[in-house]
């Protein structure tokens, strides 16, 4: 079974849509949202689609506590604006019939038409096959065990998935599933595609380069 974890701060504008795309997929799966005090309807929303739990703000604390009260062999990993493609769940079971592999993500693409969105995917995905650098936005899964075994997510502000996905790349096989997971395009949206592309990719290099994540989620920009 895979447990799809979605985790949640003031999504009530998202949340639904995204409850919906992941009710319709097939094959075995469990989904509970893991609330981090929400002061919107969020909380009202999910609690007719997925088993709510609830702790202190954080993604890594709200994954970590989603993943404790996961019942599944796989933990996919879902932002809350985020749709899975059809065929997830199959692509993933099919994916992990080899033992070798230990996790993946999918590709990914902007909910957004036009060449810029088109762009800027182009560009994450590249930079994922080259380097590996696959983000929270692809929707990581990975098998319970391993996740256990490798302590879960970091306790960090931001960029707790550039940070597991480097450790599961040390750890075993990981694969790029051939399907699209399509995300928000509301981050470029609200802030400006160029500065969000290079505040991105700087933050990412300065992570790269050990810059504490305390200090670099000053610079960082909420959309909710």
């Amino acid at each position: 079974m895979v447990s799809i974890i979605i985790p949640v701060l003031n999504e009530a504008s998202t949340i639904e849509t995204t409850l919906r795309s992941v009710s319709s997929l097939q094959g075995d799966h469990e989904v509970i949202v893991v609330d981090g005090g929400s002061s919107d309807a969020t909380a009202a929303i999910v609690g007719s689609y997925a088993r709510v739990l609830s702790c202190p703000k954080g993604r890594s604390r709200q994954m970590n506590t989603g993943a404790r009260g996961a019942r599944g062999d796989v933990l996919l990993f879902l932002h809350a604006d985020t749709k899975l493609p059809r065929g997830a769940v199959a692509s993933i079971e099919e994916s992990l019939a080899d033992p070798a592999v230990i996790g993946g993500r999918f590709r990914l693409r902007l909910d957004q038409p036009g060449w810029p969105y088109r762009v800027i995917a182009r560009g994450v995905n590249t930079r994922d096959r080259l380097f590996r650098g696959f983000t929270g936005d692809q929707a990581i899964f990975i098998r319970t065990g391993v996740f256990k075994e490798l302590g879960g997510y970091s306790d960090m502000p931001l960029l707790e998935d550039l940070d597991l996905a480097g450790r599961m790349c040390r750890a075993g096989k990981v694969v790029r599933l051939p399907l699209y997971a399509v995300t928000s395009a509301r981050r470029w949206q609200k802030n400006g595609l160029i500065r969000t592309v290079l505040l991105m990719w700087a933050l990412r290099l300065l992570f790269v380069l050990r810059f504490p994540t305390h200090w670099l989620e000053t610079f960082y920009m909420d959309t909710r």
